[in-house]
């Protein structure tokens, strides 16, 4: 059966495919494969380079031929690779068999040996999938969370001067601006986002230990340290990690995910809110003609959306979080749990990325609900309380606190006339007293 959005078993590849097509060629095994012959080809290109005795011969005209290899890579490349997998049951040497064919069809057979020369597996697949990654998020990520502050930016500014009652522990608190409570998670973001940045993409390469064992036996004279570095860095653009056992330690991606993770907490964060802002009525959501919110109330109109972000998001978070903490754990030189694990690194990738766009969605259908922001803060007069005792504070007034205290905690309405009484009851200047009833619900919001 040919696999469908209808019977795929995650809703990554079924449900939301759309959503996260692009992750494809981050990704999915043909992703992973084709990084993989990309390294392969880099590394022999690199050899000829140095030159090893034995590749002096082999013309540089011959390099956009060897980089067509993965280049030109496609479906069919790859499947020829999982076809000769059948047969040596590991996935790394049926690329080194897969791409001796493409040696011996440019006229390059004399030199194959120098395919996969002296590397691990290892060597290969954490080169590759630190590229992938470094990849998926400059193409797919970064666009996707860029457009997403952007737009959160954009509300804050939008909404920078409309009044809003706070609440602190669910109750009625000094008020705020709604454009400031947006711009707290816009701020969020874009630190922990800058953190991701001094987050180096690290790759280990060194043989089947770290130690360059077999290309030091094979050319004692060359400095396999200071290769290895180079064609790390300067051919991959990742960061040689060194020493290392058979394995990268993964200290480094295990912090890309953790910083993955906080971004998405905040988004959780921002989705909760909104949620809740919605409950309050102070956001109307658009209608798109023939939507259903509720199978049997046909008034609902819900905030799906922010319900859908936050649970992709938490999924995500779950795995991120498996990640990190099992990635850098590995028995002596290495076990194979590594392995096993990093398929799954495009599953929290699609999951963020799902939560993303709701989000955006979401975002994008608010209507804002003014009347409703000026209704409770004007239901709200208590709030001005704060600022009226510590104006007495300054004045040095006795007990200001526990005179506002007798005033606000009954279960009597405050209201502005109630405010006003009060402070023709206190001892102060005229002055002072105009000064305190200038102050309201929606002009008490602080800077």
């Amino acid at each position: 059966m040919a696999l469908s959005p209808l019977n795929a078993i995650s809703p990554i590849d079924g449900r939301y495919r759309s959503k996260v097509e692009k992750l494809k060629d981050y990704f999915s095994e043909e992703a992973l494969i084709r990084y993989r012959v990309l390294v392969e080809i880099e590394y022999f290109i690199a050899l000829c380079e140095i030159p090893l005795p034995q590749l002096e011969s082999v013309s540089s005209s011959i390099f956009e031929d060897l980089r067509a290899i993965y280049k030109n890579f496609n479906t069919e490349d790859a499947t020829a690779i999982k076809d000769i997998e059948k047969v040596t049951n590991h996935d790394v040497k049926a690329v080194e068999y897969f791409i001796k064919e493409k040696f011996d069809a440019l006229g390059l057979s004399a030199y194959k040996e120098f395919i996969h020369f002296g590397l691990t597996s290892q060597d290969i697949n954490n080169t590759a999938i630190p590229l992938s990654i470094k990849d998926a998020m400059n193409d797919v990520y970064v666009p996707e969370y860029t457009a997403l502050l952007e737009k959160i930016e954009g509300l804050a500014k939008d909404w920078a001067h409309i009044p809003m009652l706070a609440r602190t522990h669910g109750q009625p608190a000094s008020p705020t601006r709604l454009g400031k409570e947006i711009d707290v998670f816009a701020v969020r973001l874009k630190e922990q986002f800058n953190l991701l940045n001094d987050v180096p993409s690290a790759a280990k390469f060194g043989g089947a230990t770290g130690n360059f064992n077999a290309h030091k036996v094979a050319y004692p004279n060359i400095d396999w340290k200071a290769f290895g570095t180079k064609f790390v860095q300067e051919k991959l653009g990742l960061h040689h990690s060194f020493p290392t056992t058979q394995i990268e330690h993964y200290d480094h991606v295990a912090a890309l995910f953790d910083g993955l993770k906080r971004i998405n907490t905040i988004i959780i964060d921002l989705d909760r809110d909104i949620w809740t802002y919605v409950s309050m009525d102070y956001f109307k959501q658009k209608i798109k003609k023939g939507e259903v919110g509720s199978s049997a109330m046909p008034h609902k109109v819900n905030p799906i959306d922010f319900e859908n972000s936050e649970g992709n998001l938490g999924i995500a978070n779950a795995i991120f979080e498996h990640l990190s903490a099992k990635l850098p754990l590995s028995r002596l030189q290495r076990d194979l749990t590594d392995s096993t694990v990093l398929r799954n690194v495009g599953v929290p990738f699609g999951h963020t990325i799902i939560g993303f766009k709701s989000t955006m969605k979401g975002l994008g259908k608010l209507l804002l609900n003014e009347p409703k922001f000026a209704q409770d803060l004007e239901n709200n007069w208590a709030v001005v309380a704060e600022a009226i005792q510590t104006i007495l504070r300054r004045e040095s007034y006795p007990n200001p606190y526990e005179a506002l205290k007798g005033l606000t905690r009954t279960n009597e309405a405050i209201t502005q006339s109630s405010i006003s009484n009060f402070i023709d009851t206190l001892d102060v200047s005229d002055a002072i007293k105009s000064e305190l009833k200038v102050i309201t619900p929606s002009n008490y919001t602080g800077i």
